[in-house]
């Protein structure tokens, strides 16, 4: 029987902020007024920013993800090395309040342009490139305890769903089941006052890596044909992808299962999804998914399912390093199946690509690989 979930009012009119936006709007406002009391003291204005890095980043084994520890910096108005951040990190709030208040939206780009500009009596600008500008987004999401979403600030849509689920998007419902070859694309902004699921009969989500493989599997039907739901994120899935996976599996009950490369590259994606990443340590209490399972393609595939040579592609020696890299991460480490899974890799001295699987048959992987795996639940954790 269908899962019917009670959904929640879609996005407020234009002009009528929710709680939610009065709380950012009061973290805001909180930090300009830290910088002008100091100002007006005669202190130095001073921004504290946690620090994303490695260093400040804790395994927490007992939730399963990745998250940030309490080492902070300082952004210095009168320090030579550090001024700049300093405005940037004042625009870019301004910015963000401004958005706020007229209940718009902009994408990462938009804003990068709008505080892009030549500082008066000077040929230096207040921002040279995009690259410039995100990092110090990030800065504010953390140092104001805000989602990107709750500043207002979007990401390029990347990723596509189909499958047994219907969804309102924004008022709109959207019967992710008559989709098309081109399915849904997934928002960057997902969060229940964005997106609610209205209908649900899937039994299980399975992600694949790339929209080549998601292909196959929707010509194929498989969603239909196995009660599931199909995404893909474009190879590393971005934060709205990861955020509604994580919501198809905490508010629905829906098991996560990944599809994706045997090589260092796929191992890391899985990491990203099931314990988070270092530079969003921050975000994986609403992106991480500690019970995600890895399906495929593994290492011992090219000789159990005897492979042609040409599904082999030599490891290079970044990959190598890569891998040795990944199978240190503590949640892989303490883990004897993926340490096995990583060595046997690199004694192969060759990675696969899903789609290798091809050389058994244009509809292998969707019709016999998958299926079989699924069915003896041949997966790593």
């Amino acid at each position: 029987m269908a899962k019917k979930i009670s959904t929640k009012p879609g996005l407020p009119s234009k002009g009528r902020p929710t709680a939610r936006d009065a709380a950012t709007q009061k973290k805001l406002v909180g930090l300009a007024d830290t910088v002008a009391r100091n100002a007006l003291a005669g202190k130095e204005p001073v921004i504290h920013v946690p620090t994303r890095s490695k260093s400040n980043t804790i395994w927490n084994k007992k939730r399963g993800i990745l998250e940030i520890g309490d080492a902070k910096q300082e952004r210095q108005l009168f320090n030579l090395n550090q001024a700049k951040q300093f405005m940037q990190t004042m625009i870019h709030a301004s910015t963000i309040k401004d958005l706020i208040e007229l209940q718009k939206t902009a994408s990462l780009r938009s804003v990068f342009y709008k505080a892009k500009h030549t500082v008066a009596g000077t040929k230096e600008n207040t921002f040279d490139t995009q690259d410039e500008s995100d990092p110090i987004l990030e800065d504010l999401e953390v140092s104001l305890g805000a989602l990107r979403e709750e500043l207002h600030i979007f990401a390029e849509n990347r990723g596509t769903l189909v499958g047994n689920l219907t969804v309102i998007d924004r008022g709109d419902e959207i019967n992710a089941r008559k989709q098309g070859s081109g399915g849904w694309g997934i928002p960057s902004i997902v969060e229940p006052d964005a997106i609610q699921f209205k209908k649900c009969e899937a039994k299980f989500v399975l992600h694949v890596e790339k929209g080549t493989v998601w292909n196959r599997f929707n010509e194929d039907r498989f969603w239909e044909k196995n009660n599931c739901i199909l995404t893909h994120g474009a190879g590393q899935p971005p934060r709205g992808c990861r955020r509604l996976l994580q919501r198809l599996n905490q508010e629905l009950g829906l098991p996560i299962i990944c599809l994706l490369d045997c090589d260092p590259w796929g191992h890391y994606i899985y990491s990203v999804i099931k314990q988070g990443s270092i530079s969003l340590a921050f975000e994986s209490s609403r992106l991480a998914i500690p019970e995600a399972k890895f399906l495929g393609i593994r290492a011992k595939d090219y000789r159990e399912l005897h492979l042609p040579e040409a599904a082999r592609i030599d490891l290079s020696d970044n990959d190598i390093k890569r891998a040795n890299e990944i199978a240190a991460y503590p949640w892989f480490e303490e883990n004897r199946r993926w340490q096995s899974e990583i060595r046997q890799m690199l004694d192969n001295g060759f990675k696969m690509e899903v789609e290798a699987l091809i050389g058994r048959g244009i509809s292998f992987v969707t019709e016999t690989y998958v299926p079989e795996r699924l069915a003896r639940k041949d997966w790593l954790e």
